[in-house]
């Protein structure tokens, strides 16, 4: 089967690989339909994950159709419809239990699919402990609607909960790329004051205003921020923070943003260590909340997508067949205007 193979620092390779098989009964093979790319993928190809492992195939963010099982799956059955969790979990450990799934005691778990064993950038993939790791798609919705579910919307969604958002609260979101804008979807569900969407891209601030996902935007280039944000704000700066740019001034911002007693949250990936400035923080009590994604909601993703309440497709900027996917990379690599996300089908 093809597949795209991180090979080190520098660009991802094309490549014949062997199709996967069951190697435990609580595995299940899919055969992926629709594949993306994401910013992660950028990292690992960046040098940015050292447990990153060469020669893995790439991708978490895919949906497909199950085609084989093993006899300890029971939720599943060939022919399923599924979207694929980020994040591999037991569902039995302490942290499981306590919907940490990121912080899965088991070997395989937390982050694996396309870092550690090989992930859905091919044309089937193996997904350990299949019954927590697939979540099926009802006919209603689409692989697009579906693509999603297991990563990028499982982040905003997790943010909007790890921020603790209440009704009527100020939220600011750092970065209107798609995490951010994901977790704009999220944040409108709990029925905030106002969001504020920042970002140094016009382009995605437009995209933000224009889907209803934010009611102010603030471009860094234009505007002072941290003067915009008490300007909206009714307590001297925003009640939730939520950081999804990940870039070389993102951190001191969002601590700076937000109000005496306030939450932030940091759920982008960064490159580049980051310091607390404790001195200038003294006083503020702060509550800040770190780490990647707890994707242990995608059943309740799923539903308020099949109901209309939640579309991350609106995120699909671009489409191409996988046979076009290292030229897909090439373009997201350069973030062109208005791009967004890609949907890469398989030929």
């Amino acid at each position: 089967m093809k597949a795209v193979v991180y090979k080190g620092h520098g660009d991802p390779v094309l490549e014949e690989r062997k199709k996967p098989e069951i190697l435990d009964p609580r595995d299940a093979i899919v055969k992926v339909t629709l594949t993306t790319i994401c910013s992660s993928d950028i990292h690992i190809l960046n040098g940015a994950v050292p447990r990153a492992k060469e020669n893995v195939i790439l991708g978490h963010e895919f949906v497909g159709v199950v085609e084989q099982t093993g006899s300890a799956v029971k939720n599943m059955r060939p022919g399923d419809r599924v979207a694929v969790n980020v994040e591999t979990f037991c569902g039995e450990c302490f942290y499981c239990q306590n919907g940490w799934v990121n912080n899965c005691t088991d070997p395989q778990g937390g982050w694996a699919l396309g870092c550690r064993i090989d992930g859905g950038q091919a044309e089937y993939a193996r997904i350990p402990y299949a019954d927590c790791g697939l979540t099926f798609i009802p006919d209603s919705v689409s692989d697009e609607q579906a693509l999603f579910t297991g990563d990028l919307m499982s982040t905003g969604y997790w943010a909007a909960q790890l921020g603790e958002i209440r009704e009527g609260d100020c939220v600011a979101i750092i970065g209107a790329g798609p995490t951010g804008l994901c977790a704009m979807m999220a944040a409108k569900l709990r029925k905030p004051g106002r969001v504020i969407a920042i970002d140094l891209k016009e382009d995605r601030l437009n995209f933000a205003k224009g889907h209803g996902l934010a009611d102010v935007v603030v471009n860094p280039w234009n505007e002072n921020v941290e003067e915009t944000i008490r300007e909206w704000s009714d307590h001297g700066g925003a009640d939730v923070v939520i950081e999804a740019a990940g870039g070389k001034d993102t951190f001191q911002t969002a601590w700076k943003l937000a109000r005496p007693a306030a939450v932030v949250c940091l759920v982008a990936m960064y490159e580049e260590n980051q310091t607390l400035p404790l001195p200038q923080m003294y006083g503020k009590n702060l509550v800040f909340k770190t780490g990647g994604v707890d994707a242990a909601d995608c059943g309740e993703i799923m539903s308020l997508i099949a109901s209309g309440t939640l579309d991350p497709s609106i995120l699909i900027t671009h489409r191409a067949s996988f046979g076009q996917i290292l030229e897909a990379y090439q373009a997201f690599r350069r973030q062109e205007a208005g791009m967004l996300k890609w949907a890469i089908r398989m030929d």
